[in-house]
């Protein structure tokens, strides 16, 4: 299956960003701390080209602790600081104006060295949809301001939120790329909330889903649903969850849509305890991140 999700509110997106660009000091890119790759957007190297940057892992609380720390190790290993959080908690938060004072340092320095008056710090805030960017930003300003909503693509234009008298944020719309090169950047986003179910094959999600579980987590699976040995073929997994968990037709038959449902909402409620579902080494290319600055 072939997952692609690109409405036209994001074409825009793209190009307000590119014009919002110069006003902005540094940039703030939202991630999910459970795909820290797939929930990069590869396009947005391309736009914010040598602005500095600080990676924010979100719903770090939902991702694998270990392999978090492994990403963070690898964002450091190319000079760009990650940062874990929860914007629904407020956890990380404290550390996002501490690195950002840090990064744009030099630049005040040369700012007030010309006889500029210092002035918040301008940061502009970028993520794919249902990332938590409205979250983040109401959360760092204490006050609802930005919407926000369980579904991706609520927030469809821009707008300038100040956090206090140190921090200026602009929240963007989320953008998503025209095609995913890989389709399992398409599953893990779809796997996570990031895309619509409504516009998708729930069972090839929970089939993507129950195959990295089996791979990467096998106690896991059979401690949830009760397995003594994981069955090989994925019918007998889907007939076994569907009969324990009650997803069954008339005649007995289990119900594989809802099954599938059951699947993905056990994942992402955190019935299969924390999960990260791709860790650096699944690269195989390195992603092109700087945090030079382009004054």
């Amino acid at each position: 299956m072939t997952i692609q999700w690109f409405p036209g509110h994001m074409a825009k997106a793209r190009r307000e960003v590119t014009e919002k660009l110069k006003l902005v000091d540094l940039i703030f890119e939202l991630t999910d701390a459970r795909i820290p790759l797939s929930s990069r957007n590869p396009m947005i190297d391309e736009i914010i080209n040598h602005k500095p940057r600080i990676v924010l892992l979100n719903k770090a609380d939902l991702a694998d602790t270990r392999k978090t720390q492994e990403w963070i190790n690898y964002f450091e290993k190319h000079n760009v600081v990650a940062i874990p959080i929860n914007s629904q908690s407020g956890d990380g938060l404290s550390t996002i104006r501490i690195k950002a004072k840090e990064l744009v340092h030099e630049k005040f320095d040369k700012m007030r060295a010309k006889g500029i008056k210092p002035r918040a710090i301008r940061a502009m805030v970028v993520g794919i949809p249902n990332s938590g960017k409205s979250t983040l930003i109401n959360r760092l300003a204490k006050k609802n301001i930005a919407k926000t909503g369980n579904t991706p693509g609520v927030t469809k234009t821009q707008q300038w939120i100040k956090v206090g008298k140190e921090l200026e944020l602009l929240d963007t719309p989320g953008i998503l790329w025209p095609k995913f090169e890989d389709e399992t950047v398409g599953y893990n986003l779809a796997l996570t909330g990031a895309i619509k179910d409504t516009i998708l094959n729930l069972q090839d999600i929970a089939v993507f889903a129950l195959r990295f579980l089996e791979r990467e987590y096998p106690d896991r699976l059979k401690e949830r649903y009760g397995f003594d040995s994981i069955p090989e073929e994925i019918v007998e997994i889907f007939d076994a969850i569907g009969e324990k968990r009650g997803c069954l037709m008339g005649g007995g038959l289990v119900d594989y849509d809802k099954t599938a449902d059951v699947i993905i909402r056990d994942i992402r409620s955190l019935k299969l305890g924390r999960l990260t579902f791709e860790v650096p080494s699944d690269m195989i290319i390195e992603m092109g991140v700087s945090n030079e600055t382009n004054d």
